[in-house]
């Protein structure tokens, strides 16, 4: 990316499309940068704030379309947000955030005007498989909610916590969020078999939830886990019940991931649910 950068487009006063001496296409973002130039205009890089590259064609044009419909004021909040976490995540996000983050607050904030609220089912499940990326975007929501004058429900937090966690590890939403439901229903499923309403915020449902993340991951992962017989023998004599539970949830994991679970996940899953009850 060499300066200096040659307008392509002007989006509006703070944003334009750009290309560099290597005629690669760039969105540049900084105050004024796009008052009274037109095509053709030279840019140096000194009045640059930020960057951003948007490889994929499609994104770029889902991002320039947004930022033409959206108040500058707004996109330049959105971008303060996205270097707050850049920083706080201290890892380089995917670009993809820039488009996904700007239109789904963009959409929050709209909702909230019109008086509806979307509840997220999984706050507390998305709370305590991504820490991190939550206590982030409890950040992330109490500024734009200061910014803005506003007061977003606490299910944004959720919403925007697996927005990090999407451009932190380059996976996809639909992918984080089949997790999600799928550590939900497995939930629901340990509540049914066991007879008993599991406390949300308890360290062992805390553990258990994590742990089914770590199973998850391994899985999708193809890594492999030592055989435990012995416990497992152990196990099922001294805890049937939760040694049959945890072979239901191995299969309900293993049809909804279309993937093997090695035969000792169900040895720690009886453990966890051991101790729930």
């Amino acid at each position: 990316m060499n300066a200096p950068f040659r307008i392509k487009k002007t989006l509006n006063n703070n944003a334009v499309v750009a290309t560099d001496a290597s005629s690669m296409e760039l969105i540049l973002i900084g105050k004024g940068i796009g008052f009274g130039k037109v095509k053709g205009d030279i840019i140096k890089g000194d009045v640059i704030d930020k960057l951003y590259i948007l490889t994929s064609e499609k994104e770029q044009e889902q991002y320039v379309s947004l930022v033409r419909s959206l108040d500058e004021s707004f996109i330049e909040l959105l971008n303060d947000v996205i270097t707050h976490i850049e920083k706080r995540m201290q890892t380089t996000l995917n670009e993809h955030i820039h488009v996904a983050l700007t239109d789904h607050m963009a959409f929050a904030v709209k909702r909230l005007e019109q008086g509806m609220d979307i509840r997220n089912p999984f706050l507390l499940e998305t709370q305590t498989l991504y820490p991190k990326e939550f206590t982030v975007a409890e950040e992330v929501i109490e500024e734009i909610n200061q910014v803005l004058g506003i007061h977003l429900p606490d299910g944004e937090i959720g919403f925007v916590a697996l927005h990090i966690h999407s451009a932190v590890t380059n996976r996809s939403l639909s992918d984080i969020n089949q997790h999600s439901r799928l550590i939900n229903r497995l939930a629901e499923l340990i509540e049914e078999s066991l007879e008993i309403k599991l406390d949300r915020k308890s360290i062992n449902y805390l553990r258990l939830v994590r742990h089914l993340r770590h199973t998850i991951e391994r899985v999708e992962a193809g890594e492999k886990v030592d055989k435990q017989e012995k416990l497992a023998k152990v196990l099922k004599e001294e805890y049937p019940l939760c040694y049959n539970l945890a072979w239901k949830l191995i299969k309900v994991m293993q049809n909804t991931l279309n993937k093997p679970i090695p035969e000792a996940e169900s040895v720690y899953l009886t453990m966890h649910l051991q101790r729930l009850t």
